[in-house]
């Protein structure tokens, strides 16, 4: 059977190569019904689009790139899965770099992509970002670019994220509930967005419950694990120590149970543990994880729908530049 390319769609429709073309790629400029009928017999005939037809007339490489700081993550993992859903739909490959949440690599993918080898960036930035040039560069090259979770304030592009401040609001909210009287809130890196946010609705739920703020009680993690450990160990020990807390991402959670096991304490009847977390295993943990669970499949689906209406030259109006998503608590035996 002879491959189905656009000629042989246009010829079967009645219609120019163009307007196929251009109803496959979802333009503005093709009405609905025409848009309907060519995916119709596209998908009839199993057609396949060359990805790199299209690059050579109009200098485009069909391909976005997805710039994140782990996979481990499943925040990470289930974000790539709404990303890749809309980019497939748009006959688009995904490339995945890693910056292990380091600047150094994330300045070196930067400079990498401003060469022009994607059409369109998504990224969410590395922890220890303090300074971003690099990215000022790429968005001054006019490379669209879009931020998701871990975003660049500083930069003016749009940008999907969560309630953090109104979820470290309510994860503290619910701490106290459960009768926590210290609660330590473990904070990724204070130069991210989500962190500070997160620590601000920590303090305002504080304040409200009539609980004072102890700066000791807010530990400044990092990206090593076993440092982690041992600054969660250290507050449990001690007369002093809290009875809640909150982890502004999974890893310290885990990091938190194994302090935990490891100083004698249990969880919950000696100390109370909530974290922003999208591990499918929470409910299965020992006891299982109070968690807030970000819409992390959708975040990754609005970004890349956001990215590709800037490839189309589409408009996004003000309001929309900044779409934030509810997260939800989900209480389980951590916090019981």
């Amino acid at each position: 059977m002879d491959s189905v390319n656009l000629k042989t769609l246009a010829k079967k429709l009645n219609l120019s190569i163009s307007t196929v073309s251009r109803a496959l790629r979802d333009s503005h400029e093709i009405s609905v019904k025409t848009k309907q009928k060519v995916l119709a017999l596209a998908k009839a005939l199993n057609y396949e689009p060359n990805p790199y037809a299209g690059s050579l007339r109009k200098q485009a490489s069909r391909t976005i790139a997805v710039v994140i700081p782990e996979v481990a993550n499943n925040f990470f993992s289930l974000a790539i899965s709404g990303i890749e859903e809309i980019a497939q739909l748009k006959g688009y490959h995904v490339l995945i770099y890693l910056t292990h949440d380091r600047y150094d690599l994330e300045l070196s993918i930067a400079r990498h992509l401003a060469s022009g080898r994607v059409d369109g960036i998504l990224l969410s930035v590395s922890s220890e970002s303090n300074d971003f040039l690099h990215l000022v560069e790429l968005k001054n090259k006019n490379i669209p670019m879009v931020f998701f979770d871990r975003v660049c304030e500083e930069i003016d592009a749009p940008k999907v994220t969560t309630d953090d401040f109104e979820s470290g609001y309510q994860a503290t909210v619910h701490l106290i509930e459960m009768g926590c009287k210290s609660i330590a809130y473990l904070m990724i890196a204070k130069n991210l967005s989500i962190g500070q946010k997160r620590l601000e609705g920590y303090k305002e739920a504080l304040k409200d419950n009539g609980h004072d703020f102890e700066e000791r009680l807010v530990i400044n993690c990092s990206n090593d694990k076993e440092v982690n450990y041992e600054l969660i160990k250290g507050v449990l020990a001690g007369a002093n120590r809290p009875d809640g807390i909150f982890a502004s991402v999974e890893h310290l959670a885990i990091a938190s149970y194994y302090a935990c096991k490891d100083s004698g304490l249990s969880i919950p009847e000696d100390v109370k543990l909530v974290s922003f977390s999208n591990l499918e295993t929470a409910p299965l943990l020992n006891p299982s994880l109070t968690t807030i669970t970000q819409p992390a499949y959708l975040i990754g689906k609005e970004a890349a729908t956001m990215l590709f209406r800037m490839l189309e030259k589409k408009p996004i109006n003000i309001e929309d530049q900044h779409l934030e998503l509810k997260s939800m608590l989900f209480q389980r035996e951590s916090t019981a």
